[in-house]
Formats: structure tokens, sequence, C-alpha cells
């Protein structure tokens, strides 16, 4: 093949993001921390996504307009940083065959090289071993192969894809964190499903969207449907049936959560008692299934795109829709824009002065169209402060400055609800920028951010041993403790807290699987061993027991 024409790279296009979408839930597996906030793979899916949707809607006969829609489609649905980054990637690509209506094997050659290059200028502090090393090697050493003795197209993906896998091999050595997981970097390997998709169209045999996954690690809910649905959050706890208790066996009941289609499964079971957690497109199959070995003790479904928990009565209650907030009126110097997901969590930031809450956070990554738009509802406010409040997000919300480069936007690089509930409680509105900005920075810097959650796989980190299921507390970037008995993890992780005396007050925000009687314990044993002021927050957030904040 000598050359690639519009309607062959759509096709090539399709067959990446299949292929992409196929692997997503094995791609959140290759997390360094064994917490189910790992979504590596669902962010670059969905990313990839809503790019392929903008390059079918283009009727244009030329790829340099199809390449444009692609881009812009890559960077308005950009979710995480592996998103933002795949956006810039394929941003550097449209540039370099801009005004080409067909690509030779040079052209895409360049262009994935001018890709590495607009990716790693996107990127305030590049870290190798990361999907930017991937395409930074791999783009390099393919063309450089092909300045030495040009080839055709088949070729040059034979040739870009391997040398993407030796990288992606490569990254534990520049990551020692990955080498000691035993992972390869995430946003790396979904590059390459990327890579291994365009290859296998030009080779003939194009890959298609499944439509059922056989797997676990193959299927994810939220990415079969549309923008506006992401399925359903389903946890229940079950009293076994006395003739039930000593046959019980958890892989059984595993397997057919994943045969209806479950994703992010965990069940744990504790004598006669069984929690189940569970994401769904129906909930109701779930209980169903949950039903035929005992009665429930407890059961709440969440939808995930509205990110708030209704407790219901029976598989066929709709959870309530939360009233939206009311679009701001009045002109205002500044607006305030922070991601929360949990009621408790979100009610908080609203009454702290935040015009909008974006919902989303460590799980369900807001995209970058999802900043401009609320950004545009603020369209009386003259200057915005966005708060991420995770990592993952911040990349996301810094490209809405270059989609509205006409707005005044600052991003403010909360890396945890903690930090963002600190940061917006000690906005001054009616101060100037600059000041704004150091008094911010200065707030950020002295809260320190941890949490307990649950683990979703068996791993070694930082010489803790984790257990599937096993509750994990962390502080900073090391796990600290993990066991079975929440309350255990959480009293060892406070004991490590304690040992900074220069700290004043702690904040717990309680999740939405909260035991009062467990809260109250570990309040007392706050009260009993620091002299920290605690302030208990009931943030109704999923995911995570407990956020702690220290500061």
């Amino acid at each position: 093949m000598n050359k690639i024409n519009v309607e062959q790279f759509k096709a090539m296009i399709r067959s990446g993001c299949a292929n992409l979408e196929n692997h997503a839930a094995e791609i959140n597996t290759l997390n360094v921390f064994p917490v189910p906030d790992g979504d590596t793979g669902t962010n670059m899916s969905m990313t990839f996504s809503n790019g392929y949707s903008e390059a079918m809607k283009c009727s244009s006969d030329s790829i340099s307009d199809v390449a444009k829609a692609f881009s812009r489609g890559l960077l308005m649905g950009a979710r995480g940083n592996s998103g933002v980054i795949t956006s810039q990637i394929f941003r550097g690509f449209y540039q370099h065959i801009e005004g080409k209506s067909e690509i030779e094997t040079a052209d895409i050659s360049q262009a994935f090289e001018n890709g590495a290059r607009v990716a790693y200028k996107a990127i305030l502090k590049p870290v190798e071993g990361t999907i930017l090393t991937v395409i930074r090697e791999a783009s390099w050493y393919a063309n450089h192969d092909f300045e030495t003795e040009p080839f055709e197209i088949e070729t040059y993906f034979d040739k870009l894809v391997r040398y993407s896998a030796e990288s992606l091999e490569r990254t534990p050595e520049y990551l020692p964190v990955l080498k000691e997981v035993g992972v390869v970097d995430s946003g790396g390997a979904g590059l390459l499903k990327i890579l291994e998709g365009f290859k296998a169209y030009i080779d003939g045999n194009p890959i298609d969207f499944a439509e059922k996954k056989e797997e676990a690690e193959a299927v994810n809910p939220a990415l079969l449907l549309d923008n506006e649905e992401f399925g359903y959050c389903t946890e229940f706890i079950i009293r076994l049936d006395e003739n039930i208790v000593k046959t019980f066996d958890e892989k059984v009941l595993k397997k057919k959560l994943n045969d209806m289609g479950g994703e992010s499964l965990v069940v744990v079971k504790d004598e006669d008692l069984v929690k189940v957690h569970v994401h769904t497109l129906k909930p109701g199959d779930a209980l169903n299934i949950g039903q035929r070995y005992g009665e429930f003790v407890k059961l709440k479904i969440e939808n995930m795109q509205e990110q708030h928990s209704t407790i219901i009565a029976s598989a066929g209650t709709e959870p309530k829709k939360k009233e939206e907030p009311k679009k701001v009126k009045e002109p205002q110097k500044y607006g305030i824009v922070a991601v929360a997901a949990g009621e408790g969590v979100t009610q908080l930031f609203y009454d702290l002065g935040t015009d909008i809450v974006v919902s989303g956070g460590q799980t369900m990554n807001p995209s970058t169209e999802d900043f401009v738009k609320v950004c545009n509802e603020l369209d009386n406010c003259e200057n915005i402060f966005i708060f991420p409040n995770n990592s993952n997000i911040i990349l996301a919300a810094k490209q809405t400055q270059s989609v509205l480069s006409d707005r005044n936007i600052f991003v403010i690089e909360t890396k945890s609800v903690q930090a963002g509930l600190s940061a917006v409680g000690m906005f001054n509105k009616q101060g100037e920028i600059e000041d704004i900005i150091t008094d911010l920075n200065d707030v950020i810097s002295n809260v320190d951010a941890s949490s307990v959650t649950y683990a979703i796989k068996d791993t070694v980190f930082d010489g803790v041993e984790v257990k599937e299921g096993d509750y994990i507390a962390i502080a900073g970037k090391s796990i600290i403790s993990s066991g079975k008995e929440r309350k255990k993890v959480v009293l060892q992780l406070l004991d490590k807290l304690f040992e900074n005396d220069e700290k004043e007050l702690i904040t717990l925000i309680v999740g939405e699987d909260k035991d009062d009687r467990e809260v109250a314990e570990i309040e007392s044993y706050i009260n009993e061993n620091s002299d920290l002021e605690c302030e208990i927050i009931d943030g109704g957030q999923p995911v995570y027991s407990y956020l702690i904040g220290l500061e």
C-alpha cells in the first residue's frame, strides 16, 4: 500500500478505536495502586471514541479535514492525563498532514514524530516511562528505518507497533514503581492497542467492536453507552441462607455477575454476610442474582453519570435526580468550578461558594468538553477558577484554557478533594488574581491527603502485602496498611499521621458505605491520641470509605 485515502483513514481510526475499547478494562488493571479507580483504559477509550465520532461526521474527501475533526474531537473528549496526551499526539499528527487529501508512508512517519513532539510540549514536566516515551521512541525508530531505506505503509505499521511494544516493555526501567508492582505503563499500553488496531486494518484484518465480552477483563459497560449514560454502581449486602453458608463460593457469584455484563466486581464474604459491588447497565438483574443466596441487609444503586446515591426499596425503583444548580445571572468578577463526587462533598463545595460542581473524581474523570460547557454557563464571570481535585483531571481542565482562549480561566492544581475543599474555603472573592493564586497555592501545599479504600487485586507495594478485597490505607504515594478490618486499617493510618506534630486540624470525609458506630469510635481515637482538632464530614463519596485531610 502506497497511499491512504480518506475512507481508508476513517476505517483505520475505527479499527484502532475498537481495539482500544475492547481492551479498556484490561488496561484499567495496569494500575500501580490496587484501587478501584484505575481508569486509564476507560479514559483513553472515551477520549478516542469522541474523536472517532467526530471523524465519522466529517463528509470531506480530504484526509486533512477528517484529521482535523478527529483531533478536535479528541481534544474535547479528553479525559485523564493519558487521554489528554493521546489528543496531543494526534493534534501533532494532524498538523503535519494539514492540507493533504491523501497520505503516503513518509507523511505518516513524520506525522507520528511530530505528534510525539507536540505531546511533549503540552506537558509541563514530561515523565519518562509513560505513553510519552512509547510514542517518542517508536515514532523515532520507525522514521529512522524509513529514512534509511524507504518502505510501504504495511511495513511502517509493522515497525511502529513492534517498536511501541518494545518501548512499553521498557517502561518499568524508567519508573521503578512499575517494576515493583509488576506492570507496564497503562497509557503506553492503551496507545499500543490503538496502533495495533491501525495495523490490523492496514493488514486487511480490521478489528470490530465486541458486542459481548466473555471475560471481566474485556468489558466496560460505560463504553457501550452514549456520553450521557455510564450505567449504575450497584452495591448490596446479603445475609446468606443457613443452608448456603458452608457451601457458598465467591467465585461462582462473581462469574454469574460477570456473565450478565458486570464490571468493577468485588465480592467479599464475612461469616454469613456477603458484600457485592458491581457496575452494570441492569442493576435489577444483579439484585435478582444476589437474592437467590439470601436476604438483603442493605442495597444501594447509584447513577454514575449523576454521581449521587439513592437507597431504594426494590430493584425497579429509579434513583431520584438531583436538582441542577441554578445558573448565575448576576455579573461576577470570579466564578468557581470544582470537581466532586458524593452528595455531601458536592453540597459542601456549594456551601463554600462554588458556582458549579462538575460530577466526577476518582472514577469517571470529566472531559475537557465538560469543563468547556460549565465555563460557558458562567459567561457572566470575568474570571473562572477551576479546582480539578484529582491529579488525573488537571490536564483535561487545562485544555479548557486553550479551547476558550478568549476567557480568563485559571486552573488551580488541587490533587485531592481535601485540598480542594480547603482552597475553595479560603478563596477571597474580593482579592486580586495574583494574590488569590498565591494564597490558594499556600493553602494547597499545607494539606496532606490520605484515604482508605478497597483493593481490586493482589499485590505487594512498599513492602505491604495487599490481598484483593482488603481495605487499604494510602498516604500520599504510599500504602500504609492493608487488612480485612476497615477500622483497624484506619487506625494504623492515623497512627502514621499522628507522627506529624506540625499539623493542627484533621478532617475525615466519610464515604457512602459509612458505619456511624465506626466513625464515632475513630473520632474518639483521634481525640484520645492526638491534639488535633477533628472535623467529620458526611461526604457520601463512592469508592473511598474515608478521605482524610491533615493541615
